[in-house]
């Protein structure tokens, strides 16, 4: 499959022929059931990006015709046919919540009136809240809390290197926003507003000097918004950042160390 695949994104001509087709219904159908993902996780805790099956997701779109589909009195006109048989998958599905039928909903998954983009993974006993957004082929892990308008960026528009990754066991607070490809470790607590992109500095201030990286907030951090001073021709302006102020302890409870991290480091979430 990925050879065809590969062979197909250089040649979008294939895109015409009845096994190219084939193949990528079968890619697509496969993420559906989870078999495969776009980015998975390694023993050695990092991650490896499977290149090929995102393009997969992208040739996708091309190959499907505009249709459209009613839902009782709703009526949506669209390519892609959205996720069905939630009670056979064990998931939880509040209206109007959406997902589209090429992304992975394990059993214990929850979506409050929220969606779920092609080629994203939602692992087991992920709470999706109101109005969040899970973008293209991210990858949300397992008792993830996406709290209220979060939103998660997808891969597809425009073509980014790697997906958004949300490890097990984050709390990503209302109104947050992860983008082009960050990763946040497992049990990091991102505090309400709390904007993430490649380029976004990530300021750990909880030691005698501040240590600063990019693209990746570490396992167990407590996340807040910050801003610092950049020069400008114009003058000196504030520039957003996320500030690391504290950790959640890994000896205790999940639920009872995030409770203490908010209250201690008095986190808006």
């Amino acid at each position: 499959m990925q050879k065809i695949i590969e062979t197909a994104w250089q040649n979008r001509d294939l895109l015409k022929e009845t096994a190219t087709q084939k193949t990528i219904n079968e890619v697509i159908e496969l993420l559906d059931k989870g078999k495969i993902r776009v980015a998975e996780p390694l023993e050695n805790g990092n991650w490896k990006v499977n290149e090929w099956i995102k393009k997969a997701v992208i040739l996708y779109f091309p190959i499907r015709k505009m249709e459209t589909i009613e839902i009782g009195p709703l009526e949506f006109h669209d390519k892609m046919a959205l996720k069905k048989n939630y009670a056979e998958l064990g998931v939880r599905v509040v209206p109007h919540a959406i997902a589209r039928y090429g992304s992975y909903l394990a059993k214990g998954v929850i979506m409050m009136p929220s969606y779920v983009n092609i080629g994203a993974y939602v692992d087991g006993g992920t709470m999706v809240d109101t109005w969040a957004t899970v973008g293209s082929c991210a990858q949300i892990g397992k008792n993830v809390h996406l709290s209220g308008g979060v939103g998660v960026g997808g891969v597809l528009e425009p073509v980014q290197a790697a997906p958004v990754i949300i490890e097990d066991n984050c709390f990503i607070g209302s109104r947050c926003i992860v983008v082009e490809g960050v990763r946040v470790g497992r049990e990091a607590v991102l505090g309400a507003n709390v904007v993430l992109t490649m380029s976004t500095k990530i300021i750990d201030v909880t030691g005698e000097k501040p240590i600063e990286t990019k693209g990746f907030v570490p396992e167990r951090s407590v996340v807040i918004p910050g801003s610092y001073t950049k020069k400008f021709t114009a003058g000196d302006f504030q520039v957003p950042c996320a500030l690391i102020i504290g950790k959640r302890k890994a000896s205790t409870d999940l639920k009872t160390s995030l409770n203490d991290a908010l209250r201690e480091n008095d986190v808006a979430v």
